[in-house]
């Protein structure tokens, strides 16, 4: 009698201790920019060691993440847009002392790999390659659209270009069809093109057309695991990160850029 007692006492204990065990193990939740998608493959294994947990991550336009969040779904950790983390944090859904400001991409221009490489050095040579291009695309609901926008009117060709757009919902769909043949160029961030088999970066735009769109990571106000969190994202913001950004094409900012030099 005693014995089946112990046991249940036992079975119950466990059941209470479940959900918050599950908690522990369960991986970090992790909303991320596809601006720095290929910075944060490459660094994971290593990020997820520093917080002792893996991670589930899903990348997506940060316009994209926006919505979902504001529809309530549940994150642990977003990696996203500068303007959007101050919204985000604003808002109470992230805790701003975990903030970590990580790196800055341009906009650059891709071609399907093998293809001649156009001249992108000046605003004229720019100007030129896309009044003779036949397809240009680039994400519709991408973070680097104002920029390219704002050049074609600078460039006075928002008429021509308006004609011979293939605008496509995230930058991977965009990419895709430069790979296919079928878009002679993307406009897009560079990180967003380095990591794409297929095409190949030609360069950034011109200097007074470039446009740089900032990334900042931090740890959700009601993170499952807030220490695990926040040592997840304070990952980005060390010195040894500054190379992997560099080859990704972006640019550190904060204190990896303030590190490394």
């Amino acid at each position: 009698m005693r014995l089946r007692m112990w046991m249940a006492m036992a079975v119950v204990g466990l059941s209470l201790l479940a959900p918050g065990a599950m908690a522990q193990n369960a991986p970090l939740r992790v909303l991320a920019s596809r601006g720095m998608q290929a910075v944060i493959e490459d660094l994971q294994a290593q990020a997820e060691r520093e917080a002792g947990r893996k991670t589930a991550i899903q990348y997506s336009s940060s316009t994209d993440l926006k919505a979902r969040i504001a529809a309530g779904e549940g994150f642990d950790v977003a990696i996203v847009t500068t303007d959007l983390m101050d919204e985000l944090i604003k808002n109470g859904l992230v805790a701003a002392g975990t903030r970590v400001d990580v790196a800055r991409a341009g906009i650059g221009v891709g071609i399907r790999a093998g293809a001649p490489k156009p001249d992108i050095k000046t605003s004229d040579a720019m100007k030129q390659t896309l009044l003779k291009a036949k397809a240009v695309t680039y994400a519709q609901d991408g973070a680097s659209r104002a920029g390219v926008e704002r050049m074609f009117d600078r460039m006075g060709i928002q008429a021509e270009m308006a004609k011979k757009l293939m605008l496509e919902q995230g930058s991977p769909k965009a990419t895709g069809l430069v790979a296919d043949g079928k878009a002679e160029i993307v406009l897009t961030l560079q990180s967003e093109i380095l990591p794409v088999r297929g095409i190949e970066l030609v360069g950034p735009l011109p200097a007074e057309h470039q446009n740089y769109i900032a990334f900042s990571a931090g740890a959700a106000a009601k993170a499952a695991d807030a220490a695990a969190a926040k040592k997840f994202v304070q990952f980005f913001g060390k010195a040894d990160v500054a190379p992997v950004l560099k080859a990704k094409g972006m640019e550190a900012v904060g204190k990896a850029a303030a590190a490394g030099h």
